[in-house]
């Protein structure tokens, strides 16, 4: 399935509308203003809440959890030490954890579990606006990679945001 999110400028709220494919609304992220840790809720149109994204306090580098209602579905962590790319892990509980490789700033990267491919981030079809496409495998849990390309914009590109079309 394609999502679409497009990139604006930071401002007070950080609230913005993920697509999907076809152009109707699909989730919308809220973002606390008022919080001590940056704090953003994926919800579905009717506003209930899927996922909650929280800034982890006192961690080194960017790391930011995932919570699907009270249990902590994923950690996404920022590789400090990479001698040549920027990689990202999305930490989920068991086996499965995945990786984000290539150039985040662009918009062009890829999520992989254990080598196979199951997620896609790419500007290329957008390159005259500021949307991005994020390509999910069917079988894979939408909610999860969609809140993971939040928290990797964020860290991305600090000085940017996502709204509404």
């Amino acid at each position: 399935m394609r999502y679409l999110m497009r990139q604006k400028l930071w401002s007070l709220g950080d609230d913005f509308t993920i697509r999907d494919d076809t152009g109707r609304d699909a989730f919308y992220v809220d973002g606390k203003v008022w919080t001590l840790r940056q704090t953003l809720l994926l919800q579905d149109m009717q506003r209930n809440e899927l996922a909650r994204i929280q800034q982890k306090l006192l961690s080194l580098g960017p790391t930011y959890e995932i919570y699907r209602g009270a249990q902590l579905a994923a950690v996404v962590r920022q590789h400090l030490f990479t001698l040549l790319h920027t990689k990202f892990t999305v930490d989920v509980p068991g086996p499965d954890d995945l990786e984000a490789a290539g150039n985040f700033t662009a918009h062009d990267y890829t999520f992989t579990r254990a080598g196979r491919e199951v997620a896609t981030v790419s500007k290329r079809w957008f390159t005259l606006t500021d949307t991005y496409a994020v390509d999910i495998a069917p079988t894979e849990d939408a909610i999860l990679l969609l809140a993971a390309a939040v928290v990797i914009d964020m860290c991305a590109s600090p000085d940017h945001k996502h709204q509404d079309f």
